[in-house]
């Protein structure tokens, strides 16, 4: 390992994912550029006394070469999601068959981990929320144990913001030299009773039961919330010196991350632009770049009446007149929102703008009521080399990754 460098390139080289969109990167590129929705209706649990009844589910999740089939199978969903995508992410990046020669770190994005563990056991029958023996190793100490990583790991809990962080730790690690090859992102699998319940309950999700893949309309005049959606989804972080000396693919640099916290309230976010706009201003100064620079912005927008508004009030803030000309979409209109794992796929989806010279659209926009240049319905032709993605998470967790094409 290296000696500490603030300012090493940091490239994304492998990918890997489960989604609603799809199990491998070229198929959720197609999607997303074709406009499709992974938004049906609940059918894995009864919702008939539901508010909300309709989500992005993932199913099928394919089993890893490495792992038993059998055992796969009966491993939590969550678990299952992750090992599928890291290790995909490491075969995809050319390290897997090469992970025991140097340190591969990892950098788990999760949110309610005990809980979904819990109510699936309890559904089951079992008994593992009342015997804390059974929760002696996490999910991340059982998902590095069984894809045999020797870096180090941690779990980021941030809310919707929780990929976005895991992002930056892995860069930062890569720089200081505590890990020379870092997997990081975002696993979750809320789509179950108490999950859907829950968020329904709070009145965050849309209730346009009737039309699932027309429900998530973020920025939209019509929106009346997000659909809860799940998926893993991870990229492969590495120095750019080392990618570029073994002849890796790159798929883009980490160029800039910013975050704040603005506390404002448990749920709902805070109606001042100031706190989120300094997240933005700070990840475009760490990757010395200017408003204008910009070729595209990912926004988080969820589909939530306040969330979207809040947002396009922040982003005129830091961009000013320059916004008018930078195309803006919510890929959530069409994957969901995957909440702790949604800045990882918005990553992807801003890497897919820059490799197909296209940027995906927000489907469902009929009415925009938005100050912004929006990419409405359909795929928009357009050179991209650097891009902006924010995750904004209960609790005034601001976040902002920006992404260059290398």
């Amino acid at each position: 390992m290296t000696g500490i460098d603030p300012r090493r390139a940091v490239w994304i080289t492998g990918v890997g994912l489960a989604t609603p969109l799809g199990h491998d990167f070229e198929t959720l590129e197609r999607n997303l550029l074709e406009g499709r929705s992974g938004v049906v209706a609940v059918s894995s649990f009864p919702t008939v006394d539901y508010p909300s009844r309709i989500a992005a589910p993932v199913t099928a999740i394919p089993c890893p070469p490495s792992q038993s089939p059998e055992r796969f199978g009966h491993l939590p969903r969550i678990e299952r999601a992750a090992l599928w995508s890291i290790e995909s992410a490491l075969r995809d990046s050319g390290w897997w068959d090469r992970r025991h020669e140097v340190h591969v770190g990892l950098v788990l994005g999760l949110g309610a981990e005990w809980m979904e563990l819990w109510e699936v056991d309890r559904l089951a029958g079992g008994d593992r929320v009342q015997d804390p023996a059974q929760d002696e190793r996490s999910t991340l100490d059982r998902v590095r144990a069984a894809l045999k990583l020797n870096g180090p790991s941690v779990t980021v809990s941030a809310a919707c913001a929780a990929s976005n962080f895991a992002f930056e730790i892995g860069r930062d690690w890569i720089r200081r030299g505590l890990a020379d090859v870092c997997v990081v992102g975002g696993c979750e699998m809320a789509v179950t009773p108490v999950g859907l319940a829950t968020f329904g309950n709070l009145r965050a999700l849309s209730r346009r039961n009737d039309e699932p893949a027309r429900a998530s309309r973020p920025f939209d005049k019509g929106r009346d919330g997000f659909v809860l959606g799940e998926g893993g989804v991870f990229c492969v972080l590495e120095a750019s010196d080392r990618a570029r000396g073994r002849g890796a693919n790159a798929y883009a640099e980490v160029a800039g991350f910013g975050a704040s916290s603005d506390a404002h309230h448990h749920v709902i976010p805070s109606p001042d632009p100031a706190p989120a706009s300094r997240a933005v201003r700070q990840a475009l100064r760490d990757a010395r770049v200017e408003p204008h620079e910009i070729d595209h912005i990912n926004a988080h927008a969820t589909g939530t009446p306040v969330g979207d508004a809040g947002e396009a009030a922040v982003l005129r803030l830091v961009f000013g007149e320059a916004l008018d000309a930078i195309p803006t979409t919510s890929t959530k209109s069409m994957t969901g929102h995957l909440l702790t794992a949604a800045g990882a796929i918005e990553a992807l989806a801003c890497i897919t703008a820059m490799r197909r010279g296209a940027i995906p659209p927000t489907i469902n926009l009929d009415e925009p009521d938005a100050d912004l240049f929006l990419v409405a319905r359909e795929a928009m032709p357009r050179r991209v080399s650097t891009v902006v993605s924010n995750s904004f998470g209960f609790g005034g967790a601001n976040s902002c990754l920006v992404l260059r094409s290398v």
